[in-house]
């Protein structure tokens, strides 16, 4: 059973810093895409952050470059987003996301071609 579990969610102020975290489960992880994904109120889900897990390529957001920082670990099957000069308008619940095929993994993030999911964690960015 694929699985992944995401951690490290929770309240901020503007300015600090959070890290999230996603243990895998039942899945192979090598040469694989993760990316995080998140989702404001009332907004559509959007993409923030992808890594391939076999060459560490990556690929950021516009609204995140420079702020946030996507890693894996591949022995621990456990991929981190650490989030840095949090703003407001970070807040959303984040999610982590699996694509079997690393191609094109950072192109851009399409969300339907992440078949696994995880439950989300949320984070929240007080001004």
């Amino acid at each position: 059973q694929v699985q992944l579990v995401e951690s490290g969610g929770g309240s901020v102020q503007a300015g600090g810093s959070l890290r999230l975290s996603c243990v895998a489960s039942g899945i192979i992880y090598d040469d694989i895409c993760l990316g995080w994904f998140r989702q404001a109120p009332g907004k559509e889900r959007e993409g923030v952050t992808a890594i391939s897990t076999e060459r560490g390529f990556t690929y950021y957001a516009d609204s995140v470059k420079g702020r946030f920082t996507i890693s894996r670990d591949n022995a621990k099957k456990t991929l981190y987003l650490q989030m840095n000069s949090l703003k407001p308008e970070d807040t959303a619940m984040y999610y982590c996301a699996a694509r079997m095929s690393p191609v094109a993994c950072v192109s851009g993030m399409t969300e339907s071609m992440y078949k696994t999911w995880g439950q989300g964690t949320q984070v929240t960015v007080s001004s």
